[in-house]
């Protein structure tokens, strides 16, 4: 009896390969290359919560007693409205990104039109050209049909600024639906929403998550339109960061307590989404 469950357990147990050397080292290196990388980041939070005095002494003061003045100076500060408006404008523009991208991406992933890897690159063209070399015609735009200091101005620049992204993202993910699926619904009677609700969104739902993360977090993060095109109506969260940037007294305490609470809404969106986030941005890389 003892020999045959012995004899079971080899069986059943999968041999274990060896690690070699070399993927010690590329493990090894990627955790360093990422505590690096998560370095500046817990520096900033763990500043937020020290004095000023405390945040500005040469050398860093790593034991000094932890404070939330930091915090209270900038809840005192009136972020509110800017923090509004840049989630208004984050969320009308991705809305507008997908409704506009998914269409454009299913054109050219499951029914190709011609010179489709044409107009693809026409898209990642317009990437580009730097924002700076547009501001000017934009600014003078926006002041003659009276869109200085508006939101949707934003939302419109935003949409625009992330649709290239899109279209090339949603094209990879939609790249992958098997088109005998879609043949398949479509013998069967089902008409192109009927096609498209039941059939593609279940697939490429992981995808459109990543995509719309990535394009919320582009327009969280825009500082040099709304620096430009915005004035105290339609202040953004980053432009309203810079106000703790000034060259009388000190301000590095209050400056982190800000970044790190303006920081929070997209850290809670990429936890929220991390899971369809890993699953779209990889859904393409295994054929």
């Amino acid at each position: 009896m003892t020999q045959l469950t012995a004899s079971t357990r080899q069986l059943t147990e999968r041999p274990r390969r060896p690690r070699s050397i070399g993927g010690s080292v590329l493990g090894l290196a990627a955790w360093l290359g990422g505590l690096v990388l998560f370095l500046p980041v817990a520096w900033m939070v763990l500043t937020s919560f020290h004095s000023e005095a405390d945040a500005a002494s040469n050398p860093p003061a790593l034991t000094a007693p932890l404070t939330l003045e930091g915090y209270r100076s900038f809840l005192d500060s009136g972020p509110w409205p800017p923090l509004i408006n840049s989630l208004t404008a984050s969320l009308a523009s991705t809305a507008l990104v997908l409704l506009l991208a998914l269409p454009a991406a299913y054109a050219l992933a499951i029914r190709p039109v011609k010179g489709w890897r044409d107009a693809l690159f026409f898209f990642l063209s317009t990437k580009m050209l730097p924002i700076v070399a547009g501001l000017l015609p934009i600014y003078l735009f926006a002041r003659n049909v009276g869109l200085l200091d508006n939101v949707w101005l934003l939302v419109l620049l935003y949409t625009s600024m992330n649709l290239p992204i899109a279209v090339w993202m949603l094209q990879s993910f939609l790249a992958e639906v098997p088109v005998s699926v879609i043949e398949a619904a479509q013998l069967d009677g089902a008409r192109l929403p009927v096609v498209l609700g039941r059939v593609i969104a279940p697939i490429v739902l992981p995808g459109v998550a990543a995509t719309a993360l990535i394009c919320f977090i582009f327009s969280w993060n825009e500082l040099l339109l709304a620096r430009v095109l915005t004035g105290v109506v339609a202040e953004t969260a980053p432009v309203f960061l810079t106000r703790f940037i000034t060259s009388q007294g000190l301000f590095l305490a209050q400056l982190s307590a800000a970044a790190v609470a303006i920081s929070l809404p997209v850290l809670a969106a990429g936890f929220a989404a991390q899971d369809k986030l890993v699953q779209g941005l990889s859904l393409g890389a295994v054929k």
